[in-house]
Order: structure tokens, then sequence, then C-alpha cells
């Protein structure tokens, strides 16, 4: 995520996405205003465009970062892989040589972050950033965009759990391969097979820490 030093919006999205706020954080504006060094303003516009996007929810006078149940956890991974494979199918139709290859090198850099469940995070990200403007549609960017704001809200990454990070890299070589053989119903396949992959060990996840979720 590209942050400009003077969108609150950003910032606290980043913060939120980042896990400096997670789930049933408090955030107030004048504590924003002094750690991102700017008036109360932009800060307080940003907070109500967070609100009408759902990611914090009012409780009383404040603000605080969402948190999703079960099924909204379901839910959202279902708009997640009927869009990414969206995004999948058309990349095998519209990506070039040159984006098809940025994708294969995003993926050999990744290597070199197994073990750091964190860092993988914000690989993943980047990787599937990549694969969404490979489809040229950028009216889909924009629902993934809100899809992936969302995916803020999850508190932990489905990467923690132990040998997912080499399973999702070998899953997104099977997508680029796809992509790359232009064949659009297997790049589709694979994506969601990938997305499945991750809901079911971020269900393990989150069952270990927190069977009452």
């Amino acid at each position: 995520m590209k942050i400009d030093p003077k969108d609150a919006y950003s910032l606290i999205l980043a913060a939120i996405d980042s896990g400096i706020y997670t789930r049933g954080d408090r955030l107030v504006e004048s504590e924003l205003a002094e750690r991102f060094d700017m008036s109360r303003t932009p800060i307080r516009e940003a907070l109500q465009r967070l609100e009408t996007q759902a990611l914090l929810t009012r409780e009383g006078r404040s603000l605080i970062v969402s948190a999703l149940d079960h099924n909204q956890m379901a839910e959202l991974y279902v708009v997640r892989a009927e869009l990414e494979g969206l995004a999948a199918s058309l990349a095998a139709n519209h990506a070039t040589v040159e984006e098809i290859s940025v994708l294969r090198g995003m993926i050999e850099k990744d290597r070199e972050l197994l073990g750091d469940p964190n860092a993988m995070a914000q690989g993943n990200r980047r990787f599937h950033r990549q694969l969404h403007l490979a489809s040229h549609n950028m009216f889909l960017v924009r629902q993934l965009d809100l899809v992936y704001r969302s995916m803020a809200l999850l508190a932990t990454t489905s990467l923690a759990v132990e040998g997912r990070g080499e399973k999702a890299l070998a899953e997104h070589s099977r997508i680029v391969q796809a992509i790359e053989d232009r064949d659009g119903p297997a790049a589709r396949d694979a994506l969601c097979d990938h997305i499945s992959q991750a809901y079911e060990a971020r269900l393990s996840r989150v069952a270990a820490e927190d069977p009452a979720f």
C-alpha cells in the first residue's frame, strides 16, 4: 500500500492493516492527530469514512475497530474467491509478458520471507494486487480493493499456520502458470483453490486461538 503522509485515511487504514490497531481497539481523534502529526479535522473525516465502510463500529460515543464474526468471515471469503477468480481469468487473457514475469519474480522473492509470517503476508498482498492489475479491469480492481480493506479486520494471517507459506507459494506458481498458458478456466480454478486453502488455514488458526469464535 502506497501511503501519502498527509492522507489521514490511508495512515489509519495502514495502522489497522499492520496490526497497530486491532479489533476492539478504540480510536480517539486527539491521539491519532498526535500520532500522525496533523490536525483533528482530517482525522475526523477519515474516521467517518472508515465507519461508512464498516471498518469501524460505533460503541456509544467511541469508534472501535470492527471485528468479523464467523459468518462474516465466510461471506468475505466467498466474495474474495469469486472476484479474484474473475481477475485470474481475465489476467490469462490480458496480462502482458512483462506482468507475468513480474508475478513470477514476486514468488521467488517471497521465498526469501519463509519463516516470517508477517513479512509473507505483506508479500502476499503485493502479489495479489499485481494479479488484480493484470486483469486490466479497473472496475474489478476497485471492488477487490474494498475486499482487501475488510481483510485488514482479520486478526491473524493464515500464513502463520505451519507449512502454509510453502503451500501458498506453490499455489501462486500454479496460478501464474495458468495465466502464462492463457488458460482462463484453469487460472480461475487455481485461484479459487488457493483462496479455499487459505480460508481453511485461517479457520484452523482462529479455532486454535479462540475456540469460542
